[in-house]
């Protein structure tokens, strides 16, 4: 082989190294205190505040990787949107340079069609059953689903239960939302649930939410009490309805490029530390919701329990008039989990 040749070949040999070598520096960073062994590093980023129950969780998760690796495998979270929004977040996985992010089940709805069953009202019974269908075949099979668009799901943490809240009118029946506007989040199907209610749904930015209950722009929302209470919504609304309409779970996400450079090891340290998290998560979430609503009625909010068959009955034909049939045939699946 002439010089040329040669030096041409090594060229490529250079290239395909350094462009290997970069990809695992942003995996594992730099040598932690000019120690011999490298740390393998994965970034997290979300938008919770760091006092919300995922967060903990996610903070428990980045603990227990550290233990069951010995130190060598850890996670950097950066929270409250330091890393963008939420759907910038996801962005950053399906291109590899964001390890893992918390998204809603809604929020993956523009990315996995059947994730929409889970905004669905009244598709759970109770509690017993919304976790028997997360933990069970149903539940992990869509975790798996977003492979395709480089998403793939760990686990699901407690979103509890969305519930309406208003200014002025109390929501004792379904009756009562007729001609009151409710924001909602930018999704159809929560969009369709309040049409079904009577009510007139108004899609508004979270972060803008408070400013436009405020100012009347909105007669109330739904949501679950700790986003409530933390958001102090209870200032302007002094009504609070458990009429449990939907159970929308969020999710543990990491970017599908990102998990197929892990060893098989690694991977089953994340997975672990990842279940192990959502048992700790399900409690601090039954803690701070019993708390919320204690905050909210120390803060002069009255909560009503209602009859939710009332409401149920409501959104029954939307329920029958769902169009896609791997949505159809999931709720039937859901329907029959004990």
């Amino acid at each position: 082989m002439n010089k040329t040749a040669s030096m041409f070949v090594g060229g490529i040999l250079v290239g395909a190294f350094l462009a290997t070598a970069g990809f695992s520096m942003f995996l594992r960073g730099q040598k932690a205190g000019g120690g011999q062994q490298s740390k393998l590093v994965l970034k997290l980023g979300h938008g919770l505040d760091t006092a919300h129950p995922v967060h903990k969780a996610m903070e428990f998760m980045k603990q227990r990787i550290e233990e069951l690796s010995g130190g060598e495998v850890t996670v950097d979270i950066y929270p409250s949107s330091v890393l963008g929004s939420e759907t910038q977040c996801i962005e950053q996985l399906q291109n590899g340079s964001l390890a893992m992010t918390k998204t809603s089940a809604a929020a993956m709805e523009n990315f996995i069609p059947a994730m929409s069953v889970y905004g669905l009202p009244y598709v759970f019974r109770d509690s017993d059953h919304y976790w028997n269908v997360l933990n069970g075949d149903i539940g992990k099979r869509l975790l798996q689903q977003g492979e395709s668009k480089f998403l793939r799901g760990l686990c699901y943490y407690d979103g509890g239960s969305r519930n309406f809240y208003t200014k002025e009118t109390p929501i004792r029946t379904p009756d009562d939302l007729k001609g009151l506007k409710i924001r909602v989040m930018n999704s159809a199907t929560a969009i369709d649930m309040v049409k079904a209610m009577g009510g007139s749904p108004t899609p508004i930015a979270w972060g803008e939410l408070y400013s436009a209950l405020a100012q009347g722009t909105v007669d109330g929302a739904e949501n679950n009490p700790p986003s409530f209470t933390s958001n102090k919504h209870y200032e302007v609304c002094k009504h609070f309805t458990l009429d449990g309409h939907t159970r929308i779970p969020d999710m543990l996400l990491i970017s599908s490029r990102v998990w197929k450079k892990l060893d098989p090891q690694v991977q089953a340290w994340v997975q672990e530390a990842a279940d192990e998290s959502v048992v700790f998560q399900r409690k601090l979430w039954q803690e701070k919701t019993l708390e919320s609503l204690e905050q909210a009625k120390a803060e002069g909010v009255t909560v009503y329990e209602v009859d939710t068959a009332a409401f149920a009955a409501k959104v029954a034909p939307m329920l029958a008039e769902v169009e896609d049939p791997e949505v159809r045939d999931l709720l039937k699946q859901i329907s029959e989990v004990k």
